[in-house]
């Protein structure tokens, strides 16, 4: 640790500072006795300034410190506008205040809650505006993983909420796909392992990269940046986005909320396929589909073309067999269809004719010719009109009579009425003798 200068051998000679009212003015400076060459601040004269002091604390404790790790509890965290981070970090019996600048803070997750348990990496500073010792962060790190556990489940309650998560809006892969879409670092050993997998199964299937970063502080943008290109291009069945394995910083790109609602957003199935089996990031969560690795993510998105074939020839069979099938079956109800519409035909012919003949009976009893069959005549005047009345003819007048089996022409000899008690009586100027007809 450096030091500043000693006191000096020779002891300050001359008077001293006129410290109390009162007291003798001391002498002038080209009068006093002493050392000429004194150091600033060992006497009144080369006084520091409030300035000068502080400036020179700054100094010496940033040249006496390195960086350093510093482990305690937060307390007092308070997050500016402008984006720095001011809180206390405590000891068992001591504290000293904190701050992280805007520059900095990108680099967390996330900020840390009040009594978390912290380690964090920086230097020891002065704020040259109250002379504070303060503590300069550059980096954080929560005991444990609580920061960045804290930051995945704030993420992830948001998309939860905005059903970004349900089961019930997630896409099955297509059956066959011609064109597989990849989104990862094109130097990366993930896109080999798909288009190795992928070429294995199905070399008729197309494979696009769509080159990203996929690591360090700008790879969640390049990573949606590539989804754009993706979406506007279109011609892509189905899309595989992730990286081969590394550390939780390294994966941590895929943790963005941006990114997982820009893969919610996609027109076709995603597969996620990020690092290992036991990393599981917020894209796997909103993907249609999560793969362990980049392999299996293949695995899933590209059948075995033999399988294919297999498939296909099957169901071929099986629709010439529906198709033969639904033939006969559909002879069978023709067949059985026309002999009911027969049964009902003729159903109802017999039904029409019973009725048929049920009128004409009704008919005949009604018909006059019937009526006549029985004995009755029709008698009727030379014009054809029938007679229904005695006043309806006079003596002398012609008739004909209409019998079942002809007719017979006459003249109307004289009339009689019937009386109320059946009796016949000539009219009064009838010339009938007896009056009876």
């Amino acid at each position: 640790m450096k030091r500043g200068p000693g006191p000096r051998s020779t002891p300050i000679r001359g008077p001293e500072p006129d410290l109390f009212p009162g007291a003798a003015t001391p002498a002038p400076a080209a009068k006093r006795k002493g050392p000429v060459n004194a150091m600033p601040g060992e006497s009144p004269e080369g006084a520091f300034s409030v300035d000068d002091l502080a400036q020179l604390v700054r100094t010496m404790v940033q040249g006496s410190f390195p960086p350093m790790w510093v482990s305690g509890e937060v307390s007092q965290f308070t997050k500016h506008r402008n984006g720095h981070w001011y809180f206390t970090l405590k000891g068992e019996q001591s504290s000293i205040r904190c701050v992280m600048w805007a520059s900095a803070t990108y680099r967390v997750p996330t900020a840390p809650d009040e009594g978390m348990k912290l380690v964090v990496l920086g230097a020891l500073d002065v704020f040259t505006g109250r002379t504070d010792l303060q503590f300069s962060v550059r980096a954080i790190q929560a005991q444990g993983d609580g920061l960045w556990r804290k930051a995945f489940e704030e993420v992830r309650g948001r998309l939860l909420a905005d059903g970004l998560l349900d089961d019930a809006r997630k896409r099955s892969l297509p059956f066959f796909p011609r064109c597989l879409a990849v989104i990862t670092s094109a130097d990366g050993a993930a896109f080999h392992d798909v288009v190795s997998v992928a070429r294995q199964r199905n070399p008729l299937v197309n494979i696009i990269l769509v080159p990203a970063a996929v690591q360090g502080e700008d790879a969640a943008r390049s990573l949606r940046i590539a989804l754009d290109r993706l979406y506007r291009w279109g011609g892509a069945d189905v899309a595989i986005i992730g990286r081969g394995g590394g550390s939780r910083e390294d994966l941590w790109c895929f943790n963005d909320e941006k990114l997982a609602r820009k893969i919610g957003e996609s027109p076709i199935p995603v597969i996620s396929a990020v690092g290992h089996e036991v990393d599981v990031t917020i894209c796997d969560l909103v993907a249609d589909f999560r793969a362990a690795t980049p392999s299996a993510a293949a695995e899933r998105a590209v059948p075995i073309l033999d399988d294919l074939v297999r498939v296909v020839r099957s169901l071929g069979r099986r629709l010439s067999d529906a198709s033969v099938n639904r033939v006969r079956d559909k002879r069978r109800n023709l067949s059985l269809a026309a002999r009911r519409a027969t049964l009902a035909a003729n159903g109802l012919i017999e039904k029409r004719q019973l009725h048929l003949k049920a009128l004409a009976g009704k008919l005949h009893v009604l018909s006059p010719l019937a009526t006549l069959s029985r004995g009755y005549a029709v008698v009727t005047d030379d014009a054809g009109h029938v007679i229904t009345s005695v006043e309806g003819v006079d003596a002398g007048d012609a008739i004909v009579v209409r019998l079942r089996d002809g007719q017979v022409h006459a003249s109307v000899d004289r009339t009689a009425r019937k009386t109320n008690n059946g009796e016949l009586v000539a009219p009064p100027d009838d010339g009938g003798a007896d009056g009876h007809v």
